[in-house]
């Protein structure tokens, strides 16, 4: 099992800065990628960006140049710097981890935090 706790969410203007955390625990070692996705209500939830336990990394083109995904594996946290933050941006954002064991997939998700951005 792996836990997924996201903080940093909250109320920005346009143009604006925040940082989102996830800090893992429990099955830890096994956690190959991590990811933020987002989600409105109603819709389906999106792909933001995704890390490996390599530091390669995945981003949605709406977001490509504005936000920036990293992890600190001694932390066992990954974090999501966005920039330039726009209206459209406003979204429930979710951590996501997943790892492979005998060829079974085991997906996690956080709680949620919210982004609303403001114009």
């Amino acid at each position: 099992q792996v836990q997924l706790v996201e903080s940093g969410g909250g109320l920005v203007q346009a143009g604006g800065s925040l940082r989102l955390s996830c800090a893992a625990s429990g099955r830890i070692f096994s956690i190959s990628t991590m990811g933020w996705y987002r989600e409105a209500p109603g819709k389906q939830r999106e792909l933001v960006a995704t890390i490996t336990n390599s530091g390669s990394t995945q981003y949605a083109d709406s977001v490509l140049g504005r936000f920036t995904i990293s992890r600190d594996n001694a932390k066992n946290t990954v974090y999501l710097q966005m920039n330039s933050l726009k209206t459209e941006d406003t979204f429930a954002y979710y951590c996501n981890a997943y790892y492979y064991r005998n060829s079974m997939k085991y997906v996690y998700w956080g709680q949620g935090t919210q982004v609303t951005v403001s114009s």
